[in-house]
């Protein structure tokens, strides 16, 4: 729970100091256990003063343009049509860079120059489902972040963590969290050598809820980004058996026991066979099947590269894990829509076959799922030669069953977007303003 949170709503809403103390009291006792009524209203009353302290400041460094448009309803982190949309104002904010490849390319890691090579960082959220399983949440991020940096043609050289656990949660968390990390770190030699601990919200946030991510830092010499997708190239999937988003489906819908097929390593196996390959140099692209499934990579492929990519999906269902495929089809999860964590591979026709023999040769099935045309941006699927909606949804497939429940249809998704864009405009005005003052004092 945000303390903090509470307290500046009630604070807004007008209520006497006395009632917000009294109310934010039985908040504390409520969550925290073996304390004293006393103590709860000591540190309630603490919380009221901080509140009424840092209320009403006006100025660049304490205000910020409300969107009034929040996270959830916007489906930010649910890898849809509105997180995509959040995520191209990164650019916007963070301005050109001389980077090689840079945050408007919306790949899966970053790229700049260095002594001859390019290099490579990346980080990635922990699933925020795994709090209760940590070492769960460590083996899947570090995973995750490892595939990001591979598909970018970069030989992985080093990783950090950063974990923070809130007020009440058991130290054993960070340990569990970090065992997980260890193991994905240790099989596959690349080092964890660095990282941060903290509380979330330090003492504002009551519970034992875990958040962190891992980041990953690669070399490369040649890049398979996703602006090198070209009409005439063909796309090739490995199978996949999902990671921490399938985890987190087999936990929560009581099937325990699929969780297993996700404990793997064939993802980073095969790239690693194809970085040693001189194969790797026909590549144009690699990707993870992550950010809502196919459907929403493919299209960010597709408005990233500026042309039209056509999936056949003749071979899709027998690239997905048979009993992760099982799960999903009977608790009518989209398949198409949630994140396999499959490689997905681009390249010239002629040089398909042996792409493929490389991965196999280290007994990781592989088939050609699609091709690449000429055309304005677009993402289809074809189904028995016909061709169906392929377009991501506004969030990915609901795999739990809250996100069965939150999965309802949007307010009008244009004005949220005017919004959210006028928003990211005010934080664009305010760090050119910044700027500006720091340049008189340099």
């Amino acid at each position: 729970m945000d303390i903090e949170g509470f307290a500046r709503r009630e604070h807004a809403a007008g209520r006497s100091r006395e009632d917000v103390v009294e109310a934010l009291t039985d908040r504390i006792l409520e969550i925290k256990r073996g304390v004293s009524r006393a103590y709860a209203r000591h540190f309630a009353t603490a919380v009221v003063e901080e509140v009424e302290n840092t209320s009403g400041l006006t100025g660049d460094l304490f205000e910020y343009e409300h969107a009034g448009v929040t996270m959830g309803e916007f489906g930010v982190g649910s890898r849809g049509r509105g997180d995509f949309f959040a995520h191209r104002q990164f650019p916007r904010i963070i301005g050109k860079a001389a980077v090689a490849v840079g945050v408007d390319e919306m790949d899966d890691a970053g790229a700049v120059r260095a002594g001859g090579e390019y290099i490579i960082t990346t980080v990635d959220g922990m699933h925020s489902r795994l709090s209760d399983f940590p070492f769960l949440a460590g083996f899947h991020v570090t995973r995750a972040t490892l595939r990001d940096a591979y598909v970018m043609g970069a030989h992985p050289i080093a990783l950090l963590s950063d974990i923070h656990v809130a007020d009440d949660g058991d130290v054993a968390k960070i340990f569990d969290y970090t065992a997980g990390i260890a193991a994905v770190a240790e099989a596959m030699k690349v080092p964890l050598v660095t990282g941060s601990t903290l509380r979330i919200g330090g003492d504002m946030v009551l519970g034992d809820r875990m958040t962190g991510c891992v980041g990953a830092v690669g070399v490369a010499d040649h890049l398979t980004a996703r602006t090198e997708t070209k009409p005439g190239d063909v796309l090739l999937m490995t199978a996949g058996a999902g990671g921490g988003t399938i985890a987190t489906t087999a936990l929560y819908f009581g099937h325990p026991e699929v969780v297993e097929e996700t404990i793997n390593l064939h993802f980073l196996k095969a790239c690693e066979a194809l970085l040693r390959s001189p194969v790797l140099e026909h590549i144009h692209t690699m990707t993870d099947v992550t950010n809502g499934g196919l459907r929403g990579d493919v299209y960010e492929m597709a408005e990233t590269a500026d042309c039209k990519i056509v999936v056949d999906d003749e071979n899709l269902r027998k690239l997905v894990q048979p009993r992760v495929l099982k799960m999903l089809d009977a608790l009518q999860i989209d398949y198409l829509g949630v994140s396999l964590d499959a490689l997905l591979i681009v390249v010239p026709p002629e040089h398909a076959e042996e792409v493929m023999a490389v991965v196999r040769s280290v007994g990781v099935p592989i088939a050609e799922i699609g091709y690449v045309e000429e055309g304005p941006a677009d993402s289809v699927l074809l189904s028995e030669g016909k061709e169906r909606d392929f377009q991501p949804r506004f969030r990915e497939s609901a795999y739990t069953p809250v996100k069965k429940v939150v999965d309802r249809e949007p307010r009008d998704f244009e004005e949220m977007k005017e919004q959210v864009r006028r928003a990211a405009d005010a934080a664009i005005e305010k760090k050119e303003r910044i700027l500006r003052q720091l340049q008189k004092t340099e």
